[in-house]
């Protein structure tokens, strides 16, 4: 029979490409997660490790010892390391401290943040590459990355200040040297990216930075050794027993592997790149569940078209159990070749991706990691996918007659077997509503103060929602072959009024309700899953910038030296921005209603309607005198609530300097001075108004009357400016908004942009990047599914090979052949599609109701966009897919397909 089976394969080769193409679809899928994990093993194994550079040994403080003393390690300075005399032990190529330092440069007026590290002889111990110039010396040298030195305009040769962060000095204050720039690094590790790479700086400035004489003086942190390794083991152990005598008590020496291991289990790394392998392999275990309802209709489809064949077989000797091998035969090759093309797929692609730049043109340094399981594992559950997929069929080809085999019939079904999956999916389904009803009501009673599960444990509610959803859906496609069938009826009925090859369409159709619903459970998957992420995108990003608004009552706020009247016009002129207002403000200290002593900051303006352009609040009914102060309701930070009553609050300067000035003193001037002052006795009645997150810095805001800061009250501080934006009335993005605003202020060192835009911003790409990721994921099981729409259409021509001549002998052209099964398609993909979109917003509903009701209160939109385009995709699909099988109908003559049927 192996003969008898290749041949039978060559004959139905081009049968056999679309079972082929779901595989090595499947199968490439599979094996490129494997490869993908590997990578980001690899790559998250090198940036972890970025910061030793290319040391072999690593020495560090083991707070495990037994010598470790009880301050950690942190009294240890560099000179106690004995850097000088490591360096000149026998086996040492060089050693280096490895110390990091926030910084910022100036140059030209210019002033950006960034990090730096100090210089090291050995030039493998430092992580950046100098890529042009020269290394730093000790005497008074930097090498700068390329962007910040374009961002000040810097170049070699030239001078720049560096400025220390107020953290690393103990008294908080800042030190500014002069250094000259000697080199250009780059950061092939992105260790430093979030700075936009780092800077490699002299030791003596480093020194001066920290508030020491000298760089000896440093805390000591990581030491790092270029050991040679050259002499063997043996020398290798000698070299690291005299390195280890001269290191202080409680440092241990462990080789780069040995590092690298300790980082990745202290981060977890182990355990996310498994759960990032699981989560994808998850999709591509879909994809192969979707590709078997697939591989289940191609070999209907060849036990349909070798009918005959079997039959003489069966008369000639064959027997069934030869017969039910020679299909499990042909699956298991099928899925052999078809794997080990999709497993070589899947490693061309990502080698494509690593090696050939594309992975580099977007910042990121990646390898190519291979493994025995990104073959072994794709190919093994692909055969075995196909083998379990062409059991029924193998069974449908032993279990007629061979008389019954000589004519065109129909493969029988199993209405017991149906009964009992009926029995079991509308049982799940009964479960799964209940659970997921559980699951809303103990949320809804959670919000709604009641006593709920919940508060002792969210996870078993939420746990329960999601095994509540799956087995609703997992009941909906054990029971696709009894409701799907009813729909296309319904569909059909109102569709075959469009003419006669609808009218064909909607009868062909319901001939085999089981391959039906087989074809529109495959699509209904891939199609539920995108309506689902769909939906939870949008409900989470609608749901989180609502949260947000109720939480900041600003969208922007810019703060610092340069927030003035002309900086102000640039930001007003920004497009998004919909409204600004300059305010001066000054800080205050007054008493809290619980009696405690709280900081307030004062903001001046003219008047409510003022403020409303610029705040999300309700002020209606709401004035602001001079007597009075629109205070927050509730106090940042604790959350406690602030009812004064009718309570005058008394406010003071916090700085101390309050002045005697009366209102209206000739002394006072409207420019505002370092600190602010407030005149003694300065006392307003505050008024209550619900909004929030004006300034985290301060216990409270209060918006008072702008003539208090001219009429000699006050004298401000600064300025704050205050921003509304309404990205999408101006066709932008909120980042762009943000980024231009960052970009009216970039000159100023002191100057901070902040408010709920720029976590929106953040969230926004989060879930868009988690969008696309699982939307690209899931594309593969609808890709898979609409190749089985070709298959179903291909097995429909087929068993219809005497209808079809029929039609075409009374008069029935090809042209309406060909629409009669082009109509077909587009029922099936539409109604398992529509189906599909509707589950998918349901569970997506679900899903974000019981994750972000946490939050606030959730939207649950109806994603119109991606809905849309996957009923186009799969009706155009449906389309193209219908074209092969309708060339084959109505290729062969009339009387030909006649005789033949």
């Amino acid at each position: 029979m192996f003969s008898i089976t290749i041949r039978l394969m060559k004959k139905s080769a081009r049968m056999l490409i679309p079972a082929g193409i779901a595989i090595l679809i499947g199968t490439a899928f599979i094996a490129a997660t494997f490869l993908f994990s590997n990578t980001m093993d690899d790559s998250l194994r090198t940036q972890m490790t970025a910061s030793i550079a290319k040391a072999n040994h690593v020495a560090q403080f083991d707070t495990d010892s037994a010598d470790a003393s009880a301050d950690g390690g942190t009294a240890i300075t560099v000179s106690d390391l004995n850097l000088e005399r490591i360096a000149a032990t026998h086996g040492v190529n060089g050693a280096r401290a490895d110390l990091t330092a926030p910084l910022t440069v100036s140059h030209n007026d210019k002033h950006i943040s960034g990090i730096a590290i100090n210089t090291a002889a050995d030039r493998k111990l430092i992580p950046l590459t100098i890529s042009r110039g020269d290394q730093p010396a000790d005497n008074d040298e930097i090498a700068l990355p390329w962007s910040l030195a374009k961002q000040v305009g810097a170049t070699i040769g030239d001078t720049v200040t560096v400025t220390s962060e107020p953290t690393m000095r103990e008294d908080g204050s800042t030190v500014s040297v002069k250094v000259r720039v000697v080199g250009l690094t780059e950061d092939p590790n992105g260790l430093f990216s979030y700075y936009g790479g780092g800077s490699v700086l002299s030791g003596n400035v480093l020194a001066a930075m920290s508030g020491v004489e000298e760089f000896g003086q440093i805390h000591a942190g990581t030491l790092l050794l270029d050991i040679n390794e050259t002499g063997g083991a043996a020398q290798t152990s000698k070299t690291l027993s005299q390195v280890r005598a001269l290191l202080p008590d409680g440092y241990r020496i462990d080789t780069s592997k040995a590092y690298g291991d300790k980082i990745l289990a202290s981060m977890g790394g182990d355990q996310s790149t498994s759960v990032t392998t699981t989560f994808l392999l998850s999709f591509g275990v879909l994809a192969m569940v979707v590709a078997a309802l697939v591989i289940a209709n191609t070999f209907q489809v060849l036990v349909a078209q070798r009918r005959r064949t079997l039959a003489l077989l069966r008369t000639i000797g064959a027997k069934k159990g030869q017969l039910y091998a020679s299909v499990l035969l042909e699956a298991g090759l099928l899925g052999a070749v078809a794997s080990a093309l999709g497993v070589g797929l899947g490693h061309g692609l990502m080698a494509l991706l690593t090696d050939g730049g594309v992975v580099h043109m977007l910042g990121m340094n990646v390898r190519f990691v291979g493994s025995w399981q990104a073959i072994a594992v794709p190919i093994a559950f692909g055969i075995l996918m196909t083998v379990l997929a062409s059991l029924g069929s193998a069974r449908s080809a032993t279990s007629v007659t061979p008389l019954e085999a000589l004519r065109p019939v129909e493969l029988t079904d199993t209405r017991r077997a149906g009964r009992i999956r009926g029995v079991f999916g509308t049982l799940f389904i009964v479960i799964g509503v209940a659970l997921a009803a559980f699951a809303v009501i103990q949320m809804r009673m959670a919000i709604g103060g009641g006593d709920s599960m919940i508060e002792d444990g969210y996870t078993t509610v939420l746990l329960a929602a999601i095994a509540g959803a799956a087995l609703v859906f997992l009941g909906l496609v054990l029971t696709a072959a009894f409701w799907m069938p009813v729909l296309m009826r319904g569909v059909g009925a109102l569709v075959a009024k469009c003419g006669p090859s609808a009218t064909i369409a909607h009868a062909n159709i319901q001939k085999n309700p089981r391959r039906v619903a087989a074809t529109g459970t495959a699509l209904l998957i891939g199609v539920t899953l995108v309506a689902s992420i769909a939906t939870g995108a949008a409900s989470g990003k609608q749901t989180m910038s609502d949260s947000l608004a109720s939480r900041y009552s600003i969208d922007m706020i810019a703060t610092g030296d340069s927030v003035n009247a002309k900086t102000a016009a640039k930001a007003a002129q920004v497009k998004g921005v919909s409204g600004t207002l300059l305010v001066p403000t000054v800080a205050a200290t007054t008493t809290s209603p619980h009696g405690d002593d709280m900081t307030v900051l004062l903001v001046g303006v003219k008047n409510t309607a003022e403020l409303s352009r610029v705040m999300h609040v309700d002020l209606n009914g709401v004035s602001l005198t001079k007597g009075n102060a629109l205070m927050q309701l509730y106090r940042t930070g604790d959350g406690a609530k602030l009812d004064y009553g009718n309570r005058t609050l008394s406010f003071k300067s916090m700085s101390g300097t309050d002045t005697p000035s009366a209102p209206g003193d000739s002394s006072t001037t409207d420019d505002p001075q370092p600190g602010g002052t407030i005149r003694n006795g300065f006392s307003l009645t505050p008024t209550s108004v619900d909004f929030r997150r004006v300034s985290d810095s301060y216990d409270a805001v209060a918006f008072i009357d702008a003539t208090h800061f001219s009429n000699g009250d006050i004298t401000a501080s600064g300025n704050m400016l205050l921003a509304s934006v309404d990205a999408a009335k101006a066709r932008t993005t909120l980042s762009a908004v943000f980024d231009a605003l960052q970009g009216v202020f970039s000159s100023d060192p002191s100057a901070q942009v902040t408010g709920p835009v720029v976590k929106r911003v953040q969230w926004e790409q989060i879930i868009n990047n988690m969008m696309l990721l699982l939307v690209g994921l899931i594309a593969v099981a609808v890709l898979i599914a609409l190749i089985g729409v070709a298959n179903t259409l291909s097995l429909s021509v087929i068993e219809r090979t005497r209808e079809s001549a029929t039609l075409r002998a009374i008069g029935m052209t090809r042209g309406q052949l060909r629409r009669s099964l082009a109509i077909e398609a587009l029922m099936l993909s539409l109604v398992a599609g529509v189906t599909g979109v509707i589950l998918g917003t349901l569970f997506g509903w679900l899903g974000s109701y019981m994750v972000f009701s946490l939050y606030g209160t959730v939207a649950l939109p109806f994603e119109w966009g991606v809905n849309g385009i996957v009923l186009a995709v799969a009706a155009v699909a449906a389309l193209l897919a219908s074209i092969a099988p309708a060339r084959r109908a109505v290729r062969t003559p009339p009387v030909e397909a006649l005789a033949e049927a």
